[in-house]
C-alpha cells in the first residue's frame, strides 16, 4: 500500500490532529445514543499591517497561508508586494501580515465576520478586475490526468472522511495532487492554497485546481485571480460561474465522478487520451461531497 505522502504532498489535512475535530454525543434516528466526530470552528482575526481586515471562521490549521491567500484573492495584496512578516498568536487567535509598503483600506472596508456558509466567501475587493486584467495561459487537461487526480483525491484520508461537514480544494500538476487543503468553507480552502503558492513561489500556469464544492462565480473569480487555467469539481455549476469562466477563458469541468464529467467552458484544453473501458465507476466508499447532489 502506498504511503500517503507518496500520493499527496505533505501539505494536506491531518485527520489525526485533535485540534481539528471533537467528539459530540447525541441520539440517532432510533433514539439510540451516538457519538460523532465534528470539525471545530475557530475565529481568526486578520490584520494587514496595523489595520484589522476581517474575522473569519476556520478550522485554523494553516492560519498563515489562509491570511496571505485571503489578502491576495481579495486584491488587498498584489503578487508583487513584499511580505516582511506573518505573525500568528494562537492564544489571541490573531494573524498579522506585514508588508514592505504601507496599506490603507479604511475608506473601503467595513468590519465583517465571514461565516462558514458556502455563499459567504467574498467580503472585500473589486474581484471582477481579475477578469479584465489577467490572461490565462494556454494549457491542456488530459483526461488521463483527470481520472488519476480524482481517484487519488477520493481515496486520500481526509477530515471529510473523518468528520464530514467540510470542503476540500486541491492543487494538482497533471494528475498528481501537490497541495490539499480543507476547511468549513471552500473559500477558506482555496485561500490557503493561494497563500501556499505565494509563499513557496509556485507557478500557476501549469496547474489544475480541484474543489469538492460547486463551481460558483466566487470559485471562478478566485481561480482566475490565482492564474490557474483549469478548475475541476465533482459538484455542479452555477450559471454565473459558467458565464464568468467563459469571459476569462477558464476551463470549467464539473460533475467529475467515476467516468463522467461535463465541460461548460474552455473545452479546447481537453485532450481525450484515456480509454474509458479501463476506467472504473466510483465505488460507494469513495463518494464524497457532492456525491448525491450538486451541493
Amino acid at each position: 500500500m502506498h504511503d500517503i505522502k507518496s500520493r499527496v504532498s505533505v501539505i494536506m489535512p491531518d485527520p489525526e490532529n485533535p485540534r481539528l475535530t471533537e467528539r459530540v454525543s447525541g441520539i440517532d434516528h432510533t433514539g439510540s445514543c451516538v457519538e460523532v466526530s465534528v470539525p471545530v470552528e475557530r475565529a481568526l482575526t486578520l490584520y494587514l499591517n496595523a489595520q484589522e481586515i476581517v474575522t473569519m471562521m476556520t478550522i485554523n490549521d494553516y492560519p498563515e497561508y489562509l491570511a496571505v491567500g485571503y489578502l491576495l484573492n481579495q486584491n488587498m495584496l498584489k503578487p508583487t508586494d513584499v511580505v516582511t512578516g506573518i505573525d500568528y498568536d494562537d492564544d489571541l487567535q490573531v494573524v498579522v501580515v506585514r508588508t514592505e509598503s504601507g496599506t490603507n483600506f479604511e475608506q473601503k472596508l467595513k468590519k465583517k465576520t465571514l461565516t462558514s456558509g458556502c455563499a459567504q466567501g467574498t467580503a472585500f475587493g473589486d474581484l471582477m478586475e481579475a477578469l479584465e486584467t489577467i490572461t490565462l495561459p494556454a494549457a491542456e487537461l488530459r483526461t488521463s490526468w483527470l481520472y488519476q487526480l480524482t481517484r487519488t483525491i477520493n481515496t486520500t484520508p481526509s477530515l471529510y472522511l473523518a468528520a464530514g461537514a467540510i470542503h476540500g480544494c486541491v492543487l494538482c500538476k497533471e494528475g498528481t495532487p501537490i497541495c490539499y487543503m480543507e476547511d468549513v468553507g471552500r473559500h477558506n480552502a482555496v485561500d490557503k492554497i493561494a497563500g501556499w503558492m505565494y509563499q513557496n513561489d509556485v507557478e500557476a500556469g501549469d496547474k489544475i485546481l480541484y474543489t469538492t464544492g460547486r463551481l460558483t462565480s466566487e470559485m471562478t473569480i478566485k481561480t482566475v485571480r490565482m492564474g490557474i487555467p483549469i478548475l475541476v469539481s465533482r459538484s455542479g455549476f452555477t450559471a454565473w460561474g459558467v458565464d464568468l469562466a467563459r469571459q476569462a477563458g477558464l476551463t470549467l469541468v464539473g460533475r467529475a465522478r467515476g467516468k463522467r464529467f461535463a465541460v461548460l467552458s474552455g473545452d479546447e484544453r481537453i485532450v481525450f487520451d484515456q480509454d474509458l473501458a479501463v476506467v472504473e465507476e466510483e465505488p460507494a466508499r469513495s463518494q464524497r461531497k457532492g456525491g448525491g447532489n450538486d451541493g
